[in-house]
């Protein structure tokens, strides 16, 4: 049984070591760790923040008042009048100049005429427009991502081609060493190959700096450790269309929507609205004005109606508002036209490097060959003595060039697949 569970710890720390991590991976990671991914949750509150604030304006507006008055005139009844009243032993003190009153205002609305319609869907079709110039913003990770990981891709395939030279050079030094030890060879020629492979040592230690500079900066952007994690070659068998998924094209079109939407509620102005009022107070006077000469009490009284308005001064604006949201249209369209055209020149140069990496590739491995058989034929003429470590070197040097430009072919592709990807958002 223990022998069972240690042959299953094995084989579950086998599969862990052969794990990579992908670029897909890299880029949802880093897009979900990034800091202005929490924009999101305040764009979404801010846009329900708006809306309540639109629909509040159809619930009862009420207000409270109070107020004591003076005034040097009030109604008062006719001096004949007052007379009859006298002769008929009548005394009326009248209205009194010191008012006051406390009471209470409501109004509500009927119809708006599409104000409040127009209001919302202005602030959704803004929200919508904040949101696609985030997710440009958040769209640019990608491709630093992607960057970063084909850097690292690149350096590490570097630094193994490199790893083969180093031990090419060591093998032919110890062979010439040997001959050295019989006499049948120069120290100058060891010390020759013993340089070399120095400056390849010294190459793999920048190497090695440089690769581990760039995964820190990936650990920062995916916010995890990739300590002990090797990544996953992409492959370059990817289906591109002629498709165009860009954020900036949805950006494009919610800034179109949003004009529209401002035109539709700057014509709301010029519709009348309607809507129900309400006043009822306690108070001196009434609105029994007899009464209240006759009497001096305080009273409650109401009033309540209908109440239409028309303010026109919309009409004066119109025809402007008008064209300047013509104009914005056009500024939209010309800034929509200018990106596809760039975006255009982008993917055709794109597919034409891709083209031309492909067409190169198809002669990496014979050049390979070809490089590898005269590299080891100046071998063996080095043990003969034909040719000095000079000539071996060049050769060592031209081999370790063609794989090295053969493997950097290979990432250079899927590289330019992925800008390819990244441009048309695919």
């Amino acid at each position: 049984m223990k022998n069972l569970f240690i042959l299953l710890l094995s084989l579950f720390a086998s599969l862990s070591a052969f794990a990579k991590v992908s670029i897909e991976d890299c880029v949802k990671k880093a897009t979900a760790n990034y800091p202005l991914i929490n924009k999101y949750y305040l764009l979404e509150n801010t846009k329900n923040i708006d809306l309540a604030e639109i629909n509040k304006s159809w619930l009862p507006r009420i207000g409270i008042f109070g107020q004591i008055t003076g005034q040097n005139e009030v109604p008062a009844f006719p001096n004949s009048l007052n007379a009859m009243l006298d002769q008929m032993g009548q005394s009326l003190k009248g209205m009194s100049k010191v008012q006051y009153k406390i009471g209470v205002d409501v109004s509500q609305n009927i119809w708006d005429g599409g104000n409040s319609k127009s209001q919302r869907e202005l602030a959704r079709a803004r929200d919508a427009v904040n949101q696609s110039a985030l997710d440009v913003e958040m769209y640019s990770i990608r491709q630093r991502v992607e960057s970063l990981f084909f850097a690292i891709l690149l350096t590490e395939e570097q630094i193994a081609q490199n790893e083969i030279t180093y031990r090419l050079l060591m093998k032919n030094l110890e062979t010439l060493r040997s001959k050295i030890s019989n006499g049948v060879a120069m120290q100058s020629d060891a010390d020759m190959i013993e340089a070399q492979a120095l400056t390849v040592s010294q190459g793999l230690v920048q190497a090695h700096s440089a690769v581990d500079g760039y995964r820190r900066v990936l650990e920062l952007f995916i916010g995890e450790s990739l300590t002990g994690e090797s990544l996953l070659m992409p492959s370059d068998d990817v289906l591109l269309n002629d498709g165009n998924f860009r954020p900036e094209l949805q950006l494009y079109a919610n800034r179109l929507a949003a004009n529209e939407a401002e035109k539709k509620f700057s014509e709301t102005a010029l519709m009348p609205k309607i809507g129900l009022f309400a006043q009822a107070y306690y108070g001196y006077p009434g609105f029994d004005y007899f009464k209240s000469m006759r009497e001096r009490s305080l009273s409650f009284n109401i009033l309540a109606g209908i109440k239409v308005s028309w303010n026109i001064d919309a009409f004066y604006t119109r025809k402007d508002k008008a064209v300047r949201a013509s104009v914005n249209e056009l500024d939209i369209n010309a800034d929509k036209e200018l990106f596809l055209f760039n975006n255009k020149v982008m993917v055709t140069s794109q597919r034409e490097n891709i083209k031309g990496l492909r067409d190169m590739i198809k002669e990496d491995a014979r050049i390979i060959e070809l490089r590898a058989n005269v590299r080891r034929a100046a071998e063996s003429q080095l043990e003969n003595g034909v040719i000095d470590a000079t000539a071996l070197l060049t050769k060592i040097s031209d081999e370790n060039s063609a794989q090295l430009s053969a493997k950097l072919h290979e990432i250079q592709l899927v590289k330019e697949i992925y800008n390819l990807k990244y441009i048309t958002n695919q």
